[in-house]
């Protein structure tokens, strides 16, 4: 019997060697996330507590939140999406991209007007603001693409609302997401922006002008979802971990809000 053991050792150990090979890669798989432009200090950060407290690595991609969703839809592989808008977290739904019974909204934001770091400027934001003295001769309004991005279909409705948008649209410096939109002031390339609050908190070389009222366009809200394709034991843990105190308080000390409140109290 001995005989027939040293025989057979060394077939058990790659057996197991083989078994091995099978399970670890699978525990050590990236969690991979999809996420909008404007939620990368916070997220980053949410992300490095679940890796402490879970062990499971996550990898973001960050960018605007319609390139996001025509990606899912094309087949790219990720497990999370986090739109920055309910518009495009729909247009997942409705093709079939989302695993039912996992989408939630998680954070809230604002919509603010910001400038150089210097000089100080508080502004009034009230229609019949003269937005085109505030540009100057050949200056342009920097924000993300109003035709697909949600920071620019917000902020294109307050300006509609406020009177002003046939005057400025065609002054507007259009950037393919927020990120880029804040950093066109931050650079000096455009003396206004019209970014998230959010945003303005991680860039310093900007300075808040002034907040855009909240019934001026609609309600800035940011919901997660898994991803129908993804077979990650760890994904629905992450969508529910962004509801938790812990997270939250990282949204909330990177500049985003809690969510709006329900109207008539429903």
């Amino acid at each position: 019997m001995l005989s027939v053991f040293r025989h057979l050792a060394p077939a058990l150990a790659i057996v197991v060697a083989l078994f091995a090979g099978q399970v670890s890669p699978a525990a050590k798989e990236p969690l991979r996330v999809f996420a909008a432009a404007s939620l990368k200090n916070a997220l980053d950060a949410i992300a490095d507590d679940f890796t402490r407290k879970t062990g499971q690595q996550v990898i973001i991609s960050y960018g605007a939140t319609p390139a996001l969703a025509r990606q899912i839809e094309n087949g790219a592989p990720a497990d999370v999406f986090v739109s920055a808008d309910e518009d495009w977290m729909d247009y997942a739904v409705q093709r079939q991209l989302l695993k039912p019974g996992t989408r939630r909204n998680v954070i809230g934001n604002a919509l603010v007007l910001i400038g150089p770091a210097s000089p100080p400027n508080a502004v009034a934001i009230v229609p019949g603001l003269d937005w085109l003295a505030m540009l100057g001769p050949g200056g342009r309004l920097a924000v993300a693409d109003p035709r697909a991005v949600p920071a620019g279909k917000y902020a294109q409705a307050a300006l509609e609302k406020l009177g002003a948008w046939a005057a400025l649209e065609p002054r507007l410096a259009r950037a393919e997401n927020v990120r880029l939109a804040l950093q066109l002031v931050a650079r000096g390339e455009a003396p206004l922006g019209i970014v998230y609050a959010s945003d303005q908190h991680a860039e310093p070389r900007t300075q808040l002008l002034a907040t855009f009222s909240a019934d001026l366009h609609a309600p800035i809200v940011y919901p997660a979802a898994v991803i129908v394709t993804s077979r990650h034991a760890s994904a629905g843990h992450l969508v529910a971990a962004l509801s938790e105190p812990s997270a939250q308080v990282i949204f909330l000390s990177n500049g985003f809000k809690p969510l709006p409140r329900p109207k008539n109290g429903s």
